[in-house]
Parts: C-alpha cells; sequence; structure tokens
C-alpha cells in the first residue's frame, strides 16, 4: 500500500509527468495508468517460486510431528531437538525455519480440529517472599538399570521463580512433608503463603467456593513452618499457572536429558544442582537479571529456616506371634517382646520407625516395590529373636532370620553344631551382644576362628580382654604390687656344687 501511495503522491500532489515516474518506479507507463485508475486498491505480484532448503525434510518433519501428537505431552520433543535430529540428516538451514513449520502445522491442525477458545486470563504479580506455588507431576528416569515412573514434586517461589524438582516412587503424605522441608532448605527461607491445587494429600474434601476440610497433618506442617496454605478452584490451574509451567518446562530440561542413576537419592542430588545451575542460565523476563539475582533480592523477605518438621504419618499395627508387622505388603521384624502386642509405625520416606510406649522400638530402611506383581518381603533383623532361641535353642538351626547373621557367626555356628550342646552354647554367644558392642563380639569369634579354638570358653576368654582393653595375643604378666620382690634373686651356681656333696655319716644327703 506504501507504493502505490507513493506513485498516487507524485501523480496527483506534485504534477509529476507519467514517463518520468515510470523512469523512477522502473515500471511501464500503462501499468502506472492502471493504478491511478484503480483507486488505492494495493497492486499484488506474483512472488517466484523459491527452493526452500527445508523442502527435502518437510515429509519428514510432519512424519515427526504427527508422531510426537500420539505421545504424551511430557515426552514430546522440542522443535530445537527436531531441528538437531534434522542436522544429523543432513540439514543445513536454520532453526527458525524449522520452528515455523511447526508453528505453521499445529496451526492448521488446530483449525481442522475446530478447537475452541481457552480462555482469557488475568496476568498475577507476587511481592517479595509472598507465596510460593506446589505441584506434582510423573515422569521417567533410569534408576538402578531399570526405567521407572516417578512421582515429581514443583516448587517455585511466585516472585524471584527460583524453583526446586524433586523425584519420589509415591505421591503420598511423607513424600509430600520431604519436599517442603528440601524446598525451604535450598530457598533457604520460608514465604508467607503456599499455593495448590485440591490434592488428596492436603485436601480431604472440597466445600463450596473457597471452603476446604484440609488434611490434620498436613495443617500441622503449615503451623510448624508458620505459613497459609491457598487452594485454587477446581480445574482453574492458572491460578497456579507458574508452576504449572515448570512442570512442562522441565520436561526438556531435566528429564530428557539426564544421565542415568545408581539410586533415588543420587538423582535428586543431581536435579537440585541442575536446578541451581538453570537459576543462573534463565533470564526472569520480568525484572532485570537472571532468577538467582532476583531470589537473592528475595531471600531477606522469607522468614528464618525453623527445624525440620517431623513428617511421618502414624499407624496403629498388631505384632504377629512370629514377630512381625506388616506394610505395604512386606514384612518387618520387632523385638520378641513385644509379639502379640500393639506397636505404632511412624513412616517417613526412606524409613520405618516402630514405637511402643513412648520409645522407639528399632527402624527399618522401608522397601518400596513399583510392581503388585512381585511378592511382599520379609525383613529380618536376628537379634530381634534373641530372646525366642534362648528359650528354644533349637530354633537357631533353620531359624530364617538368623541366615542374615555376619558370616564370622554363621561359620561359628557351623562348628558348633557339630558337638553336643552346642546351639545352646551358639545361643550363649550371640546374646553377649545385647551386653556388649557387637563388633567386639564379631572380632572375638574371628580371632577364635583364626586360632582354630571355636569355643564358648575362649571367645568369652577374648571378649574380656577385648573389653578391657588388654590385646588378646599379648597376654599381662604383670604381677600385682603386694606380690613384688623386696630382694631380687641372683644367680649363683655354687649352690648347685653344695647339692653335689657325699653323705654324711648318717647317710642323710641335705639339699641346702
Amino acid at each position: 500500500m506504501g507504493f502505490l501511495s507513493v506513485i498516487r503522491r507524485w501523480a496527483l500532489r506534485d504534477k509529476m509527468p507519467i514517463r518520468e515516474i515510470a523512469r523512477r518506479t522502473g515500471l511501464s507507463r500503462n501499468t502506472i495508468k492502471k493504478y491511478l485508475r484503480a483507486g488505492i486498491v494495493e497492486p499484488r505480484f506474483q512472488t517466484p517460486a523459491r527452493p526452500s532448503k527445508l523442502g527435502p525434510y518437510a515429509e519428514k518433519l510432519s512424519g515427526w510431528l504427527v508422531t510426537e501428537q500420539r505421545k504424551s505431552r511430557k515426552d514430546r520433543r522440542t522443535a530445537k531437538q527436531m531441528h538437531a535430529d534434522l542436522v544429523q540428516l543432513g540439514y543445513d538451514g536454520s532453526y527458525e525455519r524449522v520452528a515455523a513449520f511447526v508453528r505453521a502445522w499445529k496451526g492448521d491442525r488446530q483449525r481442522a480440529q475446530q478447537t475452541t477458545d481457552r480462555g482469557t486470563f488475568v496476568p498475577l504479580v507476587f511481592q517479595p517472599g509472598e507465596a510460593f506455588q506446589f505441584d506434582w507431576s510423573e515422569d521417567w528416569a533410569h534408576v538402578g538399570g531399570e526405567r521407572i515412573k516417578l512421582q515429581v514434586a514443583h516448587i517455585k517461589l511466585s516472585h524471584s521463580r527460583a524453583f526446586l524438582v524433586r523425584a519420589y516412587l509415591l505421591q503420598t503424605h511423607e513424600m509430600l512433608f520431604d519436599a517442603h522441608w528440601h524446598a525451604f532448605r535450598v530457598f533457604e527461607g520460608v514465604p508467607g503463603r503456599g499455593i495448590y491445587d485440591n490434592m488428596k494429600t492436603a485436601v480431604d474434601r472440597v466445600g463450596v467456593g473457597k471452603k476446604r476440610d484440609v488434611n490434620a497433618r498436613f495443617m500441622a506442617m503449615t503451623s510448624h513452618y508458620v505459613f497459609e496454605p491457598d487452594f485454587c478452584n477446581p480445574a482453574a490451574g492458572w491460578e497456579k499457572g507458574q508452576v504449572e509451567k515448570n512442570v512442562r518446562d522441565a520436561r526438556h530440561r531435566l528429564w530428557q536429558v539426564m544421565p542415568a542413576f545408581s539410586d533415588i537419592d543420587a538423582l535428586n542430588d543431581w536435579l537440585e544442582e541442575r536446578c541451581k545451575v538453570l537459576w543462573a542460565e534463565t533470564a526472569h523476563g520480568t525484572l532485570s537479571g537472571s532468577i538467582a539475582d532476583v531470589w537473592e533480592a528475595e531471600k531477606p523477605a522469607l522468614m528464618p529456616l525453623p527445624t525440620a518438621f517431623d513428617g511421618y504419618v502414624e499407624q496403629s499395627k498388631r505384632v504377629s506371634p512370629t514377630c512381625l508387622i506388616t506394610f505395604e505388603r512386606n514384612r518387618y521384624s520387632v523385638p520378641a517382646s513385644f509379639a502379640n502386642r500393639p506397636v505404632s509405625l511412624h513412616i517417613y520416606p526412606d524409613r520405618l520407625v516402630i514405637v511402643a510406649e513412648g520409645h522407639v522400638v528399632c527402624a527399618h530402611a522401608r522397601i518400596i516395590e513399583r510392581s503388585h506383581r512381585q511378592p511382599g518381603r520379609v525383613v529380618y533383623d536376628w537379634r530381634h529373636y534373641l530372646a525366642v532361641v534362648q528359650r528354644k535353642p533349637g530354633a537357631l538351626r533353620n531359624g530364617a532370620p538368623f541366615v542374615e547373621m555376619p558370616e564370622a557367626f554363621r561359620q561359628l555356628q557351623g562348628q558348633m553344631l557339630r558337638k553336643p550342646g552346642g546351639d545352646r552354647e551358639m545361643v550363649e554367644i550371640l546374646s553377649l551382644v545385647l551386653q556388649h558392642d557387637e563388633q567386639a563380639v564379631l572380632c572375638a569369634v574371628e580371632m577364635a576362628l583364626e586360632a582354630g579354638v571355636p569355643t564358648k570358653t575362649h571367645v568369652l576368654n577374648l571378649l574380656r580382654r577385648l573389653v578391657d582393653g588388654t590385646p588378646a595375643d599379648q597376654p599381662d604378666v604383670t604381677p600385682p604390687e603386694a606380690l613384688a620382690l623386696r630382694k631380687e634373686p641372683q644367680a649363683n651356681v655354687a649352690r648347685y656344687d653344695g647339692l653335689r656333696r657325699p653323705l654324711d655319716a648318717g647317710g642323710t644327703r641335705h639339699a641346702s
């Protein structure tokens, strides 16, 4: 339209001859006359067909886009990743051309599907230290030599947009509490408000409007860290849109580029360090500087970090006659003195603690089975059954808990059970761990095996020397002070000559 306006201005306002206009524009006089007669209609030019570098790869790229649409959103490749794959196939064009092709392809697909308007929203702004947003997602990672599905907690400060991603095997209360502690530890403070959706680990029942029946343990956590929980309206994810975007961005910034890990602790260490690196590399977008810069400015507005919340979930259990309790299809041993009695089970993300009569009875590492098809496992602690085998020493021979004893104890058992009464003596040796340090008892057993004297008496003798601090291979022969010699003996061979004298007149030989 601007080109046509110039021609009209020269002809109508400046009274320039058509010949001069044709000379300046390079158009024919007939064309200029036609434009002047047509009024202000913009002339249309035919665009010549030019070959595109993306042309030979357009069909391949379209096929990739169709395939990606069939995947879940968390597994889809980004346009940058597809551009990198095209470069591997020989494409030497720019990323912008690939991105334009992807946008056009998605636009055509959306118009074909006649998508509806997704609504209109209001931009949100937060003050320093005002709030954080929390959400869960599901992602996959290679841990321990296999690809497993993880429940991922996303926590993001609303002002500075600093975020933490932490992976768990389950989406339960104890995992939720642990994620909050690690987030506040990394953020070095606690904001004044937390924004959540209506997750079951926090809300027992959704009422009318903003009314919620909040879980009691969740409220205990919020009271400990002194922040107010704020729950979104149902199906209103835009109210915590920052963390929703963080869930989407983490798929190509974290999950699609991470290596394999030996265990989930190593994975979470990598995620924490990777998040801090992204803080420094990512611009804030609204404020000047990176996310790390804005976070440094926000820290003074955060409440100082308190002690960690004791984030366990409590369940009542009854110990079986075989000294076991059941949790999540697995069984864990309890000291025999609590058999057939009720106990309290405190459930943590990584361990189980058994409490009775206000005291901790024992603890076990928690086992989380990913597949319900696998049979439940039994976790024994052979020390819990010592009180039983003291009354029933014959149970030591085939007792399942004693299979997990240290190798030295098992070797001693194999030798002592060959002789009569050996099972009772072996029980008495094992019971020593209830009165002495287990490592000292184990050391005494190893020394007895090395000496080739696997007996109860020798083990007790060696243990006593170890407990008293005397080296077992160098016995102390220092006499007590009461037996100290007042006159040291002297070597005198003349005394022996006296013994060699002949008999006296009476035929008697005197020794002195």
